[in-house]
C-alpha cells in the first residue's frame, strides 16, 4: 500500500514538473527529467524497507533490464509518431511488455544487466529519427496538467496492481514501465507534433544512462550499505547525467 501511495504522489508530480520544465527550457529537458529515477528510486527504497535487501537487489537488477524496454519505448514511439499518439502508444506498449516478459523469465547478474541497459540505450539513440526543430505549439488548455496527472495516476494503479501479484522480477521490470514517459509523449505528440515528441523522447533515452547508474549502484551496494546504497545511487545518477549533458553540448548542432 505504501508503494502504491508513493507512486500515486510521485509519478503525477513528475509528469507535471517535467511538463512545466519543458515549457520553460525545452522538450529535451522534459525527457531528461522523466528519465531520472524520481519515481523508481523511492519505490525501490520502500521495497527495501518492507522486504529487505535480497528482494531489493533482485528488483534493482530487473529494473536495469527494464531500461532496455524503456529505450525501446522511446525509439518505437518516435519512429511511429507520424501515425498519431494512439497507434504509437499501442505498439510501443506491446514492445515494452514483450521485453518485460522476457526480463521476468529468468534473473541475470547485475553486470550483464548493466551491459544490456547501456547497449539498448546506445542502440535506441542511434536509431532515433533525426532531430528537427519543433514548430510553435498553441498554448495548452487549462485542463492539460490535471489531465496528465490523472492519466498518470490511472497507469500507476494498473501497473502496481499487476506488479505486486507477480514478485520481485516483475516489480523491478514494471518499475521502469514508461508511465510518465507515455503520458508526456502522447500529450506532446498530440499538441506539438512528431518533432516535439521526438525531442522529448531523445532527451529521455539519453537520461537512461544515469538511470542505469542508479539501479546498478543499488543492486551491488544494497547488501553491504543498506539505505546508504540509495544515496550512492543518486550520486552516480547525477554524475552520469551531468556528464551526458556535457557531451551533448559538445556535439555540433
Amino acid at each position: 500500500m505504501t508503494v502504491v501511495l508513493l507512486k500515486l504522489v510521485l509519478a503525477p508530480a513528475l509528469v507535471v514538473a517535467s511538463t512545466l520544465a519543458g515549457r520553460r527550457w525545452g522538450p529535451a529537458v522534459t525527457g531528461a527529467l522523466v528519465a531520472f529515477p524520481i519515481t523508481a528510486g523511492p519505490v525501490l527504497l520502500v521495497t527495501h524497507v518492507e522486504r529487505g535487501p535480497g528482494f531489493t537487489r533482485s528488483a534493482a537488477v530487473a529494473a536495469l533490464l527494464g531500461l532496455v524496454a524503456l529505450a525501446a519505448f522511446g525509439l518505437v514511439f518516435a519512429r511511429l509518431g507520424r501515425l498519431g499518439w494512439v497507434r504509437a502508444l499501442t505498439v510501443s506498449w506491446v514492445v515494452v511488455l514483450a521485453i518485460d516478459l522476457v526480463v521476468a523469465l529468468r534473473p541475470v547478474p547485475a553486470l550483464p544487466a548493466l551491459a544490456a541497459a547501456l547497449s539498448g540505450t546506445v542502440l535506441a539513440l542511434a536509431l532515433m529519427p533525426p532531430a528537427t526543430a519543433p514548430g510553435t505549439a498553441a498554448p495548452p488548455p487549462a485542463w492539460d496538467l490535471p489531465a496528465r496527472a490523472l492519466a498518470t495516476a490511472a497507469l500507476v494503479i494498473t501497473l502496481t496492481t499487476a506488479a505486486e501479484l507477480l514478485g520481485p522480477l516483475w516489480t523491478g521490470a514494471l518499475a521502469t514501465f514508461p508511465t510518465a514517459a507515455s503520458v508526456i509523449a502522447a500529450f506532446t505528440l498530440a499538441q506539438g507534433g512528431p518533432p516535439a515528441s521526438t525531442a522529448v523522447l531523445r532527451g529521455m533515452v539519453s537520461g537512461l544512462f544515469g538511470f542505469a547508474g542508479f539501479c546498478f549502484a543499488v543492486a551491488v551496494l544494497v547488501d553491504a550499505l543498506g539505505l546508504l546504497a540509495f544515496l550512492a545511487g543518486v550520486a552516480v545518477a547525477a554524475a552520469v547525467q551531468l556528464a551526458v549533458a556535457a557531451l551533448r553540448r559538445r556535439q555540433p548542432a
